[in-house]
């Protein structure tokens, strides 16, 4: 029974750690593909430049929070559930910003200066 136990928590553990470096994988790529998206857009001085990057910016945070989120299930100590506690308060506040920044240029855009 107990060897039953011990292999089901590391192919759960196993399948975890997959899906989280899937996620941050995404997560970079979606960064990495909104900035050249982002300094071909401000080469081209297209007015939405700013609000198309942050919107990329905030999916690639969210895949990478996820991933955050995932990691919390195989942490095993206090020390490295405050390093992830702290990495998710961190990204977390990033993505808040930049919606916050996405809110505040979809307005800028809409009223006549």
């Amino acid at each position: 029974m107990e060897f039953a136990y011990e292999a089901a928590e590391l192919f759960v553990g196993q399948l975890i750690q997959w899906a989280i470096l899937i996620l941050e994988s995404i997560g970079a790529g979606v960064i990495v593909a909104s900035g050249i998206r982002g300094f071909i857009s401000y080469l081209r001085k297209k007015p939405d430049t700013r609000l198309q990057l942050a919107k990329g910016l905030a999916a690639g945070l969210e895949f990478k929070l996820g991933s955050e989120i995932l990691r919390t299930v195989i942490v095993r100590d206090w020390s490295e559930i405050a390093i992830v506690a702290g990495i998710i308060a961190l990204r977390a506040a990033l993505t808040f910003l930049i919606h916050w920044e996405i809110r505040e240029e979809k307005r800028n855009c809409h009223d006549p200066v």
